[in-house]
């Protein structure tokens, strides 16, 4: 039996925008607080607009605490959020993304655009990979994942993602059952693993 992952920071990817559907925006909110409630430290991309603001905000409004990485470019742009318990200034996207993958115990992907899906597709590759033994999740709120799933599926249907991938990958739509799958979850077979 696998042991439990013990998880303190988890990294979210989501959107700068708010999306178009309200609903969005509440449940990021709702799925930050109670990522704060469990003493669960939250790494984001360090924005105060969109999804990403939000979810900064509601952990923040319950004592949470708040870790951002941003590139220099962006935080001259203004762009940061202010009120942050720190954050970290980088100097690319690449070096970004290297951060928040090293500070998180596990990632969490909220609705967002395509650099939420970059990101995503990234630390869900480097898990197949054996590059980080980390869970990989989809908060799946209003069933905004849905055609992705979709798609990922295809992809196992012709033969191109082996099924323990897909396994692998926790979609819930609901934070404390993404938490408590991710508790639980067990380490797939890397890809190029060397026969023993």
């Amino acid at each position: 039996m696998t042991a439990p992952h013990r998880i303190s920071r988890v990294t979210v990817f989501t959107g700068s925008a708010d999306g178009s559907v309200p609903g969005y925006k509440s449940a990021a909110q709702r799925a930050a607080a109670e990522l704060a409630q469990a003493d669960i430290e939250i790494v984001y991309g360090g924005g105060k607009t969109g999804l990403m603001g939000a979810v900064a905000d509601a952990a923040l409004a319950v004592g949470g605490r708040v870790h951002g990485v941003m590139p220099r470019a962006l935080v001259e742009s203004e762009i940061a959020h202010p009120g942050l318990t720190t954050i970290e200034v980088v100097e690319d996207m690449h070096a970004r993304k290297a951060r928040m993958a090293k500070l998180g115990d596990a990632f969490v992907a909220f609705p967002g655009g395509a650099g939420t899906l970059e990101e995503f597709f990234e630390v869900w590759t480097w898990q197949q990979l054996g590059i980080h033994a980390k869970p990989v999740a989809l908060l799946n709120i209003n069933g905004f994942w849905d055609g992705l799933l979709k798609a990922i599926d295809g992809m196992i249907v012709g033969g191109f993602l082996r099924p323990q991938y897909r396994d692998s990958l926790i979609v819930e739509s609901t934070m404390p059952k993404l938490l408590e799958r991710m508790a639980a979850w067990s380490e797939p077979e890397v890809k190029w693993a060397k026969a023993s």
